[in-house]
């Protein structure tokens, strides 16, 4: 089956640099109301996170290569998440795209669908006149052994949500600090960084958004932060209709 329609609108809202928890927390809001039926869109939420290090599924604790007392001084927040994969960092001048999808009801299986987040990548990167493909070391994408956007998922009810992160601006000091995605012997790339000059993140966010539309075949409706609380006070409040667990911080 194929999936999406020229004329499927998806919502779109593209938040400011936002608190990890406060992000996570809106999805699972958003996954919680689309099970319940009171969402009637799948939705992307589109923004860059303040200072932050995750653990996935596959915890990645092993991976880090300071100490949490080191952690702790720093004042970056570890949180222990229910996606998939291990351990990363996501900070300011990151474009994290976090699509809240019906997989089902769209008619995507869970590996194309990982397939087409990367195809995003690649073609935001490429836009850039940066050769940007997959590896099979791990989800994501990458230049040469250095990764430049990664994918983790969590799939509830037959929603999937977290999603993508792909590296504009931002430092990549704290990634020094892990075995990113707890691997050993790779580096880890941004835009920025390959082209050796600064990158707007809002362009590259716009390009994003383009390449999605265009490897789902949907239409992005920008819809603003009035209209997001609407869909929210619609969706059943907590332990309503369903409960989307997770986990905190560590």
């Amino acid at each position: 089956m194929v999936a999406g329609r020229k004329d499927e609108e998806w919502l779109l809202f593209e938040l400011p640099v936002t608190d990890y928890m406060e992000a996570w927390n809106l999805q699972r809001a958003l996954v919680a109301g689309i099970v319940c039926g009171r969402i009637h869109h799948n939705v992307i939420l589109s923004l860059q996170h303040s200072s932050v290090f995750t653990l996935g599924r596959s915890s990645g604790r092993e991976s880090l290569r300071v100490s949490e007392n080191v952690l702790e001084k720093s004042g970056i927040p570890l949180v222990q998440t229910e996606r998939g994969g291990s351990i990363t960092f996501h900070g300011p001048g990151q474009l994290v795209v976090y699509p809240i999808i019906n997989l089902e009801a769209f008619g995507i299986r869970v590996g194309e669908y990982v397939y087409r987040l990367e195809e995003a990548m690649i073609r935001t990167a490429a836009d850039w006149n940066i050769s940007a493909e997959r590896n099979r070391l791990n989800a994501g994408v990458w230049v040469g052994r250095n990764k430049l956007g990664s994918v983790g998922l969590t799939i509830r009810h037959g929603i999937s949500f977290h999603g993508l992160a792909l590296n504009i601006s931002n430092s990549l000091q704290a990634f020094s600090w892990i075995n990113p995605c707890g691997l050993n012997g790779v580096g880890v790339t941004s835009i920025e960084r390959e082209l050796s000059r600064d990158v707007s993140f809002h362009t590259a966010r716009r390009h994003m958004m383009r390449h999605i539309e265009e490897v789902f075949d949907v239409r992005l409706v920008r819809t603003d932060m009035a209209e997001l609380q609407n869909v929210l006070d619609g969706s059943p409040s907590k332990g309503a209709c369903v409960t989307v667990s997770g986990g905190g911080k560590r």
